[in-house]
């Protein structure tokens, strides 16, 4: 088991330590290297659009990688999804600018983004699986809290490259070449993951559906019309985690940035602060949903998302750092408090033959509807009317995630093989 979590961690931490310099950089630099003839709020947005792309093709990602994976097994993907993701992120770090090559550039960014959200949407549902399906059964929810580190741990390594390479290089060599170092060193990293995902084994209840020939021909149509209430449902639930998660990580260093005129190595420090948050909350929440279950837990974590949709702008105006330091702390702790449990319970509402399909094709459904566009609407509504505004489309989004969990079953006591 501790070979198993530490795959399904090493994995997801380093795919999403690639996703996340992405976003980062998209907030500070990739605007003037990709698009120096639009305006400030015109770069950002275009910008923020190629992060988009790789959100819109996730689920095709998922749909892909979970076919192969519920039919011929979870490590063999898993292992091809890190490739993808991890290749793609270096590669961006090695493209010339809109100044060398012109048009190209911003063609072949968007080229890269598919390609990493490909490998991004099959990495998250096979990752959660391999710790799931191998965990005890009252234990799911401590395991399948490995994957789910990968996320705060992997966005705490992006955030420190950054302010690392920022602090020591200055803004122009920064601006000019120095973001590409946290992309290029996704190629060491990716050499890591693989090692230790090879070394795993096939997860015991792929095992047993495959020695009773019970994997599904066309996975994902059979998820579809077995499981049709998780699958809508599931993808509204965890959209609050994407909205709150990627409106703070991305948007909201836009805005303090540029609008507020705070320093960028200032609010690099101060989303580490809300890393931390992420990352205890994450894990101990997980822990706790094998005690009193997942779906109370995710119910309280979105209602407490509906508040603090309607303060986060209101505390960053402020400008002060305190405040804004419990500004983005709280969306990340209403993502803590939902993206723990949902690491076991998304796996747990889909039987073994469609799993590996049903979960990330829901999951990465979820992250279209909040990944990708939250940010644009939130920067939209902010430029049109206020951000307080932006910030009132956090709280309708997570009142969405509520109505759907509540309509979805406790799932801590299923057993996995009887779904």
């Amino acid at each position: 088991m501790r070979r198993v979590a530490t795959a399904s961690f090493i994995g997801t931490a380093i795919e999403f330590y690639d996703y996340y310099i992405y976003g980062t950089a998209a907030a500070l630099v990739l605007n003037e290297a990709f698009f120096p003839g639009l305006s400030k709020t015109a770069g950002t947005l275009a910008t923020l659009s190629t992060f988009a792309v790789g959100f819109a093709a996730r689920p095709l990602g998922a749909a892909i990688f979970g076919h192969y994976g519920d039919r011929i097994g979870r490590k063999a993907v898993l292992v091809v999804s890190l490739l993808m993701m991890g290749l793609s992120t270096g590669a961006i770090g090695l493209l010339p600018g809109y100044e060398t090559i012109g048009v190209a550039a911003p063609v072949l960014l968007v080229l890269l983004r598919l390609i990493q959200g490909l490998g991004l949407g099959g990495e998250w549902g096979g990752a959660a699986l391999l710790a799931v399906e191998h965990a005890p059964a009252k234990k799911r929810g401590l395991y399948a809290a490995a994957a789910q580190m990968g996320s705060p741990v992997g966005y705490f390594a992006a955030t420190v490259t950054f302010l690392l390479m920022s602090g020591l290089l200055g803004d122009e060599a920064f601006e000019g070449w120095g973001w590409r170092i946290p992309f290029l060193l996704s190629f060491v990293l990716v050499a890591v993951g693989l090692f230790i995902r090879l070394k795993v084994a096939e997860s015991p209840a792929f095992v047993k559906a495959a020695e009773k020939s019970e994997a599904a021909k066309t996975p994902l149509m059979e998820a579809f019309r077995r499981h049709p209430k998780e699958m809508l449902l599931g993808a509204g639930m965890i959209t609050v985690v994407y909205v709150m998660f990627y409106t703070a990580a991305t948007y909201c260093m836009t805005y303090t940035t540029d609008t507020l005129e705070i320093p960028k190595n200032d609010m690099l420090a101060l989303t580490l602060v809300a890393v931390l948050v992420l990352g205890v909350s994450t894990f101990a929440v997980a822990k706790w949903s094998d005690v009193i279950g997942r779906r109370k837990l995710i119910i309280g974590g979105a209602a407490f998302g509906v508040v603090w949709g309607a303060v986060i702008f209101p505390l960053l105006d402020t400008g002060n750092y305190a405040l804004i330091a419990v500004a983005l702390s709280g969306a990340l702790l209403c993502m803590g408090i939902i993206y723990g449990p949902a690491g076991a319970y998304m796996p747990e509402l889909f039987s073994t033959r469609v799993r590996y399909s049903g979960a990330g094709f829901s999951y990465n459904l979820g992250g279209v509807l909040g990944g990708a566009a939250a940010p644009l609407v939130v920067t939209a509504l902010a430029e049109s009317y206020s951000p307080a505004v932006g910030g009132w489309f956090m709280s309708g989004m997570a009142l969405l995630s509520l109505v759907c969990v509540l309509a979805l079953p406790e799932t801590k006591d299923r057993d996995l093989d009887a779904v």
